[in-house]
């Protein structure tokens, strides 16, 4: 089979490298790639919100199966575009999409489909906003409606803070994605992602997960697109993803369908776990990047298999296996992330990193002749497999200690919190 992954990050590295490794597996295209996936795959540089310079690529090279790997593009439609061609294509359409371009959807949605979320208020203007912040008081959560690369939401602990996130978003500084502001109650409990595939009707629930979102350790600083992550989630019991798929994904693929728009691909539910049980935070619709890193090097079935028949709309008789032991991901960024970079800094040392139980996955990434040179704000995810949390962390920052990039940070407390629970 002839596959075309589209994106640039560590989780697109990720798949690229599950899909590598199967038997049936003919030539692997990632576009645009970057310093990592050109190791075992061939990149195209092309501008991958031209829709139909993504069709041609995939007709000049026969490819087969198209997988959508970051949020832009779905939201975009390019699957529509790319089925349209006659093609095979792993993403949801743009109407579909819009659990994740839209957070006012997502809440409607789940109002329609009595799926547990927190209370909220939906407002096109700064007015009407801050009057029903100042009715409901802090702390509160202030999202803008849109794609904002995981900045978008501020969890703001006085009324002054979310005043102001309030402001940001109608000002324009997340552009259009804030021209519509969700303001939320702060849900209380334990955040993990868990993460399903659906062929429109059928579901296939895959492994949990759970993200460090904030830059600097001890849960501080600014949110970021994701510092670390480990798989399995300990707070997801076998009990509570049951309760997951019944009460938060069925009822909301159910709902989809019912609506026309049938849901197909891989559905990220970002939960809060309290004490009345599972409560949804947002959709996405797409794998979670840094969680796609930990869950691909958890799966022992062959990813191309499972994408396809998501693809082709049949999961009938579907059933993943894992492996037992726990993936942590450390994710290494540029100094000033998640504001603005210097890029170019070389790094060093990361290619005698792999083996079987580490895999160092690049996202911000470009290669310079035979240097590897840093691109972006998160530029790489040390990934270690280990039999605890604190197996696969010690291999994880053993890693981490060995590559030579002295622009680089990262945060030193992933898997904190599965540590306090694993030491009792």
């Amino acid at each position: 089979m002839r596959v075309l992954v589209i994106g640039s990050g560590g989780r697109e590295h990720a798949l690229a490298w599950a899909i590598a490794k199967s038997p049936r597996l003919e030539k692997l295209i990632v576009a645009p790639g970057n310093g990592g996936t050109q190791t075992l795959a061939t990149n195209a540089s092309i501008d991958i919100t031209d829709h139909d310079a993504v069709v041609g690529l995939a007709k000049a090279e026969k490819i087969d199966l198209v997988v959508i790997g970051p949020d832009a593009p779905a939201v975009a439609g390019l699957a529509d575009d790319v089925r349209a061609a006659g093609l095979l294509c792993f993403g949801p359409s743009k109407a579909a999409a819009q659990l994740e371009g839209s957070k006012a959807f997502t809440k409607m949605l789940c109002d329609e489909a009595g799926v547990p979320t927190a209370a909220y208020g939906k407002f096109d203007n700064e007015r009407d906003a801050l009057a029903y912040l100042r009715s409901r008081g802090a702390p509160i959560v202030v999202k803008a409606d849109g794609l904002a690369a995981g900045k978008g939401v501020r969890v703001a602990e006085t009324l002054e803070e979310a005043e102001d996130a309030v402001r940001d978003c109608f000002s324009g500084a997340f552009g259009e994605s804030g021209s519509t502001v969700v303001i939320e109650e702060v849900l209380e409990g334990e955040e993990a992602s868990v993460f399903a595939l659906c062929d429109g009707h059928n579901i296939v629930m895959l492994a949990s997960a759970q993200d460090h979102k904030r830059a600097w350790d001890g849960d501080r600083g600014p949110n970021t697109g994701g510092m670390g992550a480990y798989s399995p989630a300990p707070v997801m019991t076998p009990q509570m993803l049951e309760r997951t798929r019944r009460e938060i994904i069925e009822p909301s693929i159910r709902r989809m369908a019912e609506r026309g728009t049938p849901f197909t691909g891989v559905l990220f539910a970002g939960l809060m776990i309290g004490k009345s049980g599972p409560r949804l935070i947002e959709y996405n619709v797409r794998f979670g990047d840094p969680e796609c890193q930990v869950l691909m090097m958890r799966l022992k079935s062959d990813v191309l298999d499972l994408i396809e028949a998501t693809a082709a709309g049949d999961l009938r008789g579907v059933v993943p296996e894992w492996r037992d032991e726990v993936a942590l991901t450390v994710v290494m960024a540029a100094r000033g992330y998640p504001g603005s970079v210097e890029k170019g800094s070389e790094i060093k040392g990361t290619d005698t990193l792999n083996s079987e139980t580490v895999q160092v996955f690049h996202a911000g990434t470009a290669r310079d002749g035979q240097r590897l040179i840093a691109n972006g704000g998160r530029v790489l995810n040390v990934t270690a497999l280990g039999a605890t949390v604190a197996e696969a962390r010690a291999r994880a920052y053993a890693a981490v200690d060995q590559i030579d990039w002295r622009d680089g940070f990262c945060r030193r407390d992933i898997g904190w919190r599965a540590l306090q629970r694993e030491a009792g």
